[in-house]
């Protein structure tokens, strides 16, 4: 059994900012050289996500819309009361526990199948980076793991 490791990088620019990932993790596969085996994209932060879907620009309005509803902006999260909080806290601490509670709706990754050299995907499906808090530097991990 072979593995490879790769960590993408991006900046992303907005709140709820869905970057399609596919062409890179396709990139990645051709690059390695296995054949045969799992390739799992893994979102390095807890108020990011990895998810599958359609890169329809309505859906994707209404995928933000709707995680909107699930954990609004202007609900009073203890996490960002900074007078009470005192764990996990760093310079520059944003009011940011809507992302958290987003974050738990969707997952951290996802685990895709290789077969032929060939990433396994359904005729609409993409992988997307999901931005769920602020603009910043934000990783994505990529191991494939086969033969």
């Amino acid at each position: 059994m072979k593995t490879a490791n790769k960590i993408l990088e991006y900046q992303t620019k907005t709140e709820l900012e869905f970057i399609d990932i596919t062409n890179e993790v396709k990139d990645f596969v051709k690059e390695c050289g296995i054949e045969n085996g799992l390739v799992n994209v893994q979102s390095l932060h807890t108020t990011c996500a990895v998810i599958l879907n359609e890169n329809e620009p309505l859906l994707i309005e209404d995928m933000k819309e709707n995680l909107k509803k699930i954990a609004p902006k202007n609900h009073p999260y203890k996490h960002n009361d900074f007078k009470v909080r005192t764990v996990n806290m760093c310079a520059g601490e944003c009011a940011n526990g809507h992302s958290h509670c987003q974050a738990i709706y969707l997952t951290p990754n996802v685990i895709l199948n290789l077969i032929g050299g060939e990433l396994q995907l359904g005729t609409w499906q993409r992988v997307f980076f999901i931005e769920l808090d602020h603009d910043r530097p934000r990783k994505v991990q990529i191991m494939i793991m086969g033969e």
